[in-house]
């Protein structure tokens, strides 16, 4: 298997245990220094995130559209289903270090009022 091959099996397993609410999984995906920039944190904000998100959306899927590889880096393109009205779409670039993540980060676009993952946790720490 090439390394893009890899690369884009490691993205496709990380929205895998999204989708399937197997977080505890996603850990060993990530690099033990791994940092997302968007959260300034690493992975344990991360899984904070997508547990405040899919509290939120019970039906809340993340579906690939577009993975496009570049030595240790893959920008991805996703969309996301289950929520009511809306029709999200995450922007995500990440840093590859011996085959895990070690960065990444992200914006995203049509996301419900105080529905992106960032006001979510910014929300519960005030509460």
């Amino acid at each position: 298997m090439s390394s893009d091959q890899k690369a884009d099996a490691l993205v496709r397993r990380l929205q895998e245990c999204f989708n399937t609410r197997r977080f505890d999984d996603a850990a060993p995906l990530h690099a033990p220094d791994f940092f997302s920039h968007p959260l300034g944190a690493g992975f344990p904000a991360g899984k904070d995130a997508w547990l405040a998100l899919t509290t939120r959306y019970p039906a809340m899927r993340v579906v690939a559209q577009d993975v496009i590889l570049d030595g240790d880096k893959a920008a991805v393109r996703s969309v996301v289903e289950g929520i009511d009205g809306a029709r999200p779409e995450l922007y995500e670039i990440f840093r590859f270090e011996d085959g895990r993540f070690a960065e990444m980060w992200g914006a995203s676009t049509g996301f419900p009022w105080s529905g992106s993952p960032r006001e979510l946790l910014d929300q519960d720490a005030d509460h």
